[in-house]
């Protein structure tokens, strides 16, 4: 047990130190813990969760595909022609988008397609793009929540927790649905007095031909049917008793046949050191399931919420939020998912499928990622972006903007837990 706290502390330690790239950390202290004997070799395979593996492997390569056609900038270019230039229609639309697609493909795939089309947009419209970069991060996290694809948090939960596709639609995508709207009203009013095109600039918009960013139309319809039936997989995954992972696996190959790309540079395209850090953690998690460790913290939480599951939900949402404004969430949710389970046991609470915890700690794992730059993985990609187009987001800036409008997000989801499911 102490062998196994000690190696997380170590690992986690390092981990937001970010002197050391986060998945060679996570597979050196795999290592460490199955040449300690802290867990067997075939305990470690047992702990790696292929169902993520698979979903984040599937869906990386298949939007890869489906970005190749020109998809996404077309949409962008769209969406500024028919605002007519407009800067506040142009903001509201462009968050509306983030978190759509951030809830059906992922969020950081989300920001890394939506923010060079951003830049792009900004700058011939003369609008301030700093501030437009930050709020589509937020959005990106807040649209992630929805879904059991759109954020890595809910992967893990939904796989680990027996959670389909639609349990998340139903209990949390209403509560993102309401957060959504009041966040692009209140983005759009922070940013009233800087959203003003003059009417010679909003010509360069007017003028564009959106079509002309389509390159490749036949490989458009093709990627754009095959997602499709992606997403019908992921509805019916319970009926079909397929997990959502070889459902994306199986897109995943549909496109490569059908829409005639190369699969070596598509696979060369998923980020392979996310999926390392993915396999390592799993197994160093492993290690302290195995030795008793999250029976202990459990027990702790029990007793902290003596018995008040509206007291548990809280303690579940706001303390997840926290944890995620400063360190990953992907490691954080990884340790919390077991002891969640077993909080959820001594409420007599099913520990496999839909409960209020479960939703508590989906939501504050995800929307807490909002509060700081470091706090998400999409907020760190969209700083790298900025900074690599002159754009530079500061610490300070970005938790100007967003830890307001984190606290709302969570004020808002804690009426919404209140209501739908302790009152």
């Amino acid at each position: 047990m102490i062998g196994s706290i000690v190696i997380f502390v170590v690992f986690y330690t390092l981990l937001i130190s970010e002197k050391i790239e986060k998945s060679i950390l996570a597979v050196f202290f795999a290592f460490l813990a199955i040449a300690l004997k802290l867990i067997s070799f075939e305990q470690a395979v047992d702990a790696i969760d292929l169902n993520v593996i698979f979903l984040l492997i599937g869906m990386m390569t298949s939007v890869n595909i489906l970005a190749e056609t020109g998809f996404f900038e077309w949409i962008a270019i769209s969406v500024a022609k028919k605002m007519k230039g407009s800067g506040f229609g142009i903001l509201a639309m462009l968050l509306m988008i983030t978190a759509l697609f951030s809830a059906m493909l992922d969020n950081v795939t989300t920001v890394i397609l939506i923010a060079p089309m951003t830049i792009l947009i900004t700058q011939l419209l003369e609008l301030p793009t700093v501030p437009f970069l930050v709020f589509e991060a937020m959005a990106s996290n807040i649209g992630g929540t929805a879904t059991l694809i759109g954020d890595p948090p809910n992967i893990i939960i939904g796989s680990r927790a027996g959670l389909s596709f639609n349990d998340f639609l139903v209990h949390v995508a209403p509560d993102i649905l309401i957060i959504t709207v009041l966040f692009v009203l209140i983005a759009v009013f922070l940013l009233r007095k800087k959203l003003r095109v003059p009417q010679n600039i909003k010509v360069r918009v007017l003028e564009s031909f959106p079509g002309k960013a389509i390159r490749d139309p036949k490989k458009l319809r093709v990627s754009l049917v095959i997602f499709a039936l992606i997403f019908v997989g992921f509805f019916l995954h319970n009926l079909l008793d397929v997990q959502p992972g070889v459902i994306a696996l199986g897109g995943m190959a549909l496109m490569l046949f059908f829409a005639r790309s190369e699969s070596d540079a598509m696979l060369k395209s998923v980020e392979w050191d996310s999926i390392l850090f993915f396999i390592g953690l799993f197994i160093i998690i492993g290690a302290m399931e195995q030795n008793g460790v999250l029976d202990v913290f459990a027990g702790y939480m029990i007793k902290i919420s003596a018995g008040n599951i509206m007291f548990a939900t809280l303690i579940i949402l706001w303390g997840s939020a926290v944890f995620s404004a400063v360190l990953d969430n992907i490691p954080f949710v990884v340790t919390m998912v077991p002891l969640v389970q077993k909080l959820a046991a001594s409420f007599d609470l099913s520990p496999v499928g839909p409960n209020p915890l479960f939703w508590a700690l989906a939501i504050g794992a995800c929307l807490g990622g909002n509060a700081t730059l470091i706090g998400a993985s999409a907020n760190v990609i969209i700083a790298k972006i900025g900074k690599k187009n002159k754009y530079a987001i500061s610490f300070g800036y970005f938790s100007k903007l967003s830890i307001p409008l984190t606290v709302m997000t969570l004020a808002v989801s804690t009426v919404y837990l209140w209501l739908r499911y302790l009152v």
